[in-house]
């Protein structure tokens, strides 16, 4: 991820010196793979924090990343530009200052970019407990191929079930990014300035709303399951539908800003439970499933773009991107996480396990437990020696599962003194 920001740092400050139109594509493609770096870091942000607190962190890092893109607009445009025209190049003709000035000013970001991927390389973990190339070398985790990688991810239903509802929240907002400003135009006779301004709040919203949802699912799995999760998500996802239908249909300005306004808070909050879910759908192949999903998002815009393009009547069109949305919101009733079940289907390969505290026994997390744990190395080096029966024996004894043994696994029956609370502690 920091290696991408850094790279495409160069062709970002070389924008300037485009000066033809095949040269500014060839650029854009260049600076296009900047993009991926959202799937990389939803990655991260997975392997770096516990599940139950994954939605919240995924959510408002893609939010915050949305809102970087509205932001560099209205900074490039309306501060840096008349600063570098007025500024720096104020001894020259208006026209030249102007030009001269719009091309320098790609500079920024791309200082910016490299700087943010050298401060990442230098400062920061790739997983919570150290570097990847010094645990390799420690024995604690193992290469895992590529392609092994992607195979598993690629065939597992639920990462295209969920490109689909990617789609229809994503694709919705790159989709409104493109079309509201034209469409306060032409259905309200606004200038462009001022249909611009009103079009901006739907990215504006990006401040909070992703994070809300990846918040509200957390708080959801916490109260019922997993199964909150996938709920969430898809009432979410339903009221976005119907936003659309009543936002396309009102004739009333100030009505239309507001449903705008409160559509795109469940546009945005689609995305941070759609990303509550990903992690839990392959954990060995988490990577290909971000990407899949994310895919998903540009693929519905182009849909929905089509969409605009062939329909003349703009009202229908929004009927059928809103009709869309419903019927991808009840796909929810397909998703199956292995070992979490869906919003129909009971988990079926889990285990649970219990522990007494006080006199009452209270369940722990669900979570997979290996065959053959005790001949597992790692294992043995999660567990410490103690004397069954010691009454000083601590409570938390196994404190946690190691990743590599999270496939192919069957209950396994605890002593006594080695039942705690199973679960994933990091934070």
């Amino acid at each position: 991820m920091s290696a991408i920001l850094v790279i495409v740092a160069i062709p970002t400050a070389l924008t300037g010196l485009v000066n033809s139109f095949s040269g500014l594509i060839a650029l854009r493609f260049f600076i296009g793979f900047a993009g991926s770096g959202f799937v990389m870091c939803q990655f991260w942000t997975t392997s770096m924090f516990s599940k139950e607190l994954v939605g919240t962190l995924n959510s408002l890092a893609a939010g915050w990343g949305n809102l970087g893109g509205g932001m560099a607009q209205v900074v490039m445009g309306s501060l840096l530009f008349p600063l570098f025209r007025d500024v720096f190049y104020g001894d020259k003709e208006f026209k030249d200052a102007s030009n001269c000035a719009w091309r320098t000013i790609f500079v920024v970001p791309a200082v910016i970019a490299f700087t943010v991927g050298i401060l990442i390389i230098r400062n920061s973990d790739d997983l919570p407990e150290g570097n990847i190339t010094e645990l390799k070398k420690m024995g604690r985790i193992v290469n895992v191929s590529a392609k092994a990688s992607f195979r598993e991810g690629s065939v597992n239903m639920n990462s295209w079930l969920l490109a689909i509802q990617y789609g229809a929240c994503f694709g919705v907002e790159l989709t409104m990014n493109n079309a509201a400003a034209s469409y306060f135009v032409k259905e309200f006779k606004l200038s462009i300035e001022t249909a611009s301004a009103i079009a901006s709040l739907f990215g504006f919203m990006n401040v909070f709303a992703r994070g809300l949802g990846g918040y509200a699912s957390d708080r959801f799995n916490s109260i019922f399951g997993f199964r909150g999760r996938i709920l969430i998500h898809m009432v979410l996802l339903i009221l976005e539908g119907i936003c659309i239908f009543c936002f396309a249909t009102t004739k009333d300005l100030w009505a239309a800003i507001i449903f705008l306004t409160i559509f795109s808070v469940f546009v945005q909050a689609a995305e941070g439970t759609t990303y509550g879910i990903v992690p839990y759908v392959c954990s060995g192949s988490a990577g290909t499933v971000a990407g899949i999903v994310g895919a998903g998002g540009p693929a519905g815009a182009v849909v929905f773009g089509f969409g605009f393009l062939f329909i003349s009547n703009t009202q229908h069109a929004y009927f059928l991107m809103g009709g869309f949305v419903i019927v991808a919101a009840m796909l929810s009733f397909f998703l199956n996480i292995r070992r979490h079940g869906g919003l129909l289907i009971r988990p079926k390969d889990s285990c649970s396990a219990t522990i007494t505290v006080n006199g009452a026994e209270e369940s722990t997390l669900v979570v997979p437990v290996p065959r053959n744990p005790l001949e597992s190395t790692s294992m043995k080096a999660s567990l410490p020696t103690v004397q069954e029966g010691s009454e000083d024996a601590p409570l938390d004894i196994v404190e946690r599962l190691p990743d590599d043994l999270s496939e192919d696994v069957e209950g396994l029956e605890l002593p006594e003194y080695q039942k705690t609370e199973l679960g994933d502690k990091r934070s």
